[in-house]
């Protein structure tokens, strides 16, 4: 069994695999050029899904997408100098929304997300912060019924995986949330499902909480991993050499170049996805709505209303476009009328997403002693203490809870 555990990462999910595994009574050290929850997690939109178990790559897809791509203040866009370098990716999701592939993936995103709560549990019990996470449900509404038509196919994917959930009217829309006004005449109420007042300030206390209990969290950059014929021996950083006995890549959107790195090509590309967030808004919500047309999620935050969504491939290096931030106000605007707060502020970030919308969770294919931990696109808060969890079973050769194939590096 590994003595020491390196992780590549401090987002949610490094945080929560460094987490699990020192609990499991391994040496571990967190090495990130951030501090934690600082990147991709701090962006997030809060949602705790369990039940989202929808295949990104769903039959029909194509048929949808040239509508969105017309609608500048639609959920989807591409950079028309990036899309040559995201259509290799591009064809990957389009293979893996084949309809025989559906249930198979399906039933691996439930196995995973199914046990958030529960594994999240004594991370936020010894962590001291259970008031972060509120098991509040959340409310999905569509301003038409041939909007709520077209993500039939999803609702019953997550009946069909023992989801609860329940459609509503416009009277049970007000009766949950108030502010919520006429235009959306459908809803779907998700009961079992929660949210995250603050996903930063989650991953810091869970970072905290993993430091005091001996684990080990170390400020640089990784530049290089050095490899010797047992796999990985050494992290090469810019505050010089890391010696490494076990390694995991928690890296987020970058964790593809160190997968390579170690024998381990994986076809993860970053959608990148924008927030605003309405600092002392008008407009109270207990638990997140999102618009089922628009595909934007607005949450309360203990930093206030945030609102979140839309994907866009552009790359790692390209400035952001903050008019698909403005969008979003635009959208929170017209579901909220009377929205106003005393600042807004935006932010882009980059999901990693692999392309059949499964997660790597997984030994490496190569060396002995590399684990994966990456790939969790728009789930990476729901996803991030049960792939702790596996990541420790796997790590120390226990019984893992869940099949761990589905997820495994070299599926590809």
């Amino acid at each position: 069994m590994a003595r020491h555990v390196t992780v590549i990462g401090a987002g949610i999910v490094g945080v929560a695999c460094a987490s699990y595994l020192r609990r499991a009574g391994l040496e571990v050290t967190i090495v990130d050029m951030r501090a934690p929850g600082e990147y991709c997690t701090f962006g997030n939109a809060g949602a705790l899904s369990p039940g989202s178990c929808v295949p990104y790559a769903m039959p029909g897809v194509l048929k949808r997408v040239p509508g969105w791509l017309a609608d500048p203040a639609g959920p989807l866009t591409i950079r028309l100098s990036y899309l040559p370098r995201a259509l290799p990716w591009l064809l990957r999701f389009v293979a893996a929304s084949r309809r025989e592939r559906i249930p198979e993936i399906a039933r691996a995103l439930r196995a995973l997300l199914g046990g958030t709560f529960e594994a999240y549990a004594p991370l936020l019990r010894e962590a001291d912060a259970q008031h972060l996470v509120r098991q509040s449900g959340y409310l999905f509404v569509y301003e038409t019924q041939a909007g709520l038509d077209a993500d039939a196919g999803a609702w019953r994917i997550r009946r069909e995986h023992g989801v609860v959930c329940e459609n509503i009217g416009p009277e049970g829309i007000r009766e949950l949330e108030p502010a919520l006004r006429g235009v959306y005449r459908h809803g779907v109420w998700l009961p079992e499902q929660g949210h995250c007042v603050n996903p930063e300030r989650l991953t810091k206390s869970l970072a905290a909480r993993f430091q005091a209990d001996g684990g080990k969290l170390v400020r640089a950059r990784v530049l290089d991993i050095e490899i010797g014929a047992a796999g990985p021996r050494a992290l090469a950083t810019d505050a010089g050499p890391m010696p490494v006995d076990t390694l995991l890549i928690c890296a987020g959107a970058h964790s593809h170049e160190f997968s390579a790195r170690v024998g381990d090509p994986v076809p993860l590309e970053t959608q990148r996805g924008y927030h605003v967030t309405i600092e002392n808004p008008t407009v109270e919500l207990a638990r997140p709505v999102s618009s089922g047309e628009g595909k934007f999620f607005v949450t309360p935050m203990d930093v206030g209303l945030r609102v979140a969504g839309t994907v866009e491939f552009a790359g790692l290096e390209a400035p952001p476009n903050y008019a698909r931030a403005d969008a979003l106000l635009a959208q929170a605007k017209r579901m909220f009328p009377e929205l106003a707060g005393s600042r807004v502020t935006k932010w882009m970030g980059h999901r990693p997403q692999i392309p059949d919308t499964l997660p790597v969770v997984s030994r490496g294919s190569k060396f002995a002693n590399v684990f994966h931990a990456f790939g969790h696109g728009h789930l990476g808060l729901t996803c991030a203490a049960p792939t702790g969890r596996l990541v420790a079973e796997l790590v120390t050769g226990a019984p893992p809870h869940i099949d761990p194939a589905p997820y495994r590096v070299d599926r590809f």
